[in-house]
């Protein structure tokens, strides 16, 4: 982890995280870690035309903001499914199904994050729920139509 008072600029500083599945590639930092933050989380992300950052999703408990760096990235939400979106602008995502997104490139944009854990999110269209009991680095994910009734296995 950083230092706390770390530095990182969002234009300049080095890519050293990502993804390369297809519809899904990206280069990106994890700006809390280096920076030394422990209760906000953010992330910068850069996305080439057409890729995504990850699945439609909300969080439960869990708000997000996005802000755009550079480029015309254009963002998915229950209302909109093709928002489009500008350097400077910034979007909030609130916790529960109304704060469903995903974001579509081409652009560079900081995601910022209440860091909780465990953590809960759904993806309304493969119909799953993923948590991450302890952290970021521990993920579990279940499909909703696998659900049993609550004193299953009792």
């Amino acid at each position: 982890m950083g230092a706390a008072g770390g530095r990182f600029n969002v234009f300049t500083d080095e890519l050293d995280v990502g993804s390369d599945r297809d519809g899904f590639s990206w280069r990106g930092a994890r700006v809390a870690k280096r920076i030394g933050a422990e209760r906000i989380g953010a992330s910068l992300y850069e996305l080439e035309r057409d890729q995504q950052t990850f699945p439609f999703h909300f969080h439960h408990g869990v708000e997000e903001w996005l802000y755009v760096v550079a480029g015309n990235p254009t963002l998915r939400t229950p209302a909109e499914r093709a928002k489009p979106l500008g350097p400077g602008d910034l979007v909030c995502f609130p916790a529960g199904a109304s704060g469903a997104h995903a974001l579509r490139g081409p652009g560079r944009v900081l995601i910022l994050s209440a860091n909780r854990a465990p953590s809960i999110a759904v993806y309304p269209d493969s119909d799953k729920l993923g948590t991450r009991p302890g952290g970021a680095s521990d993920r579990l994910n279940f499909r909703r139509a696998d659900a049993v009734d609550y004193w299953e296995g009792e």
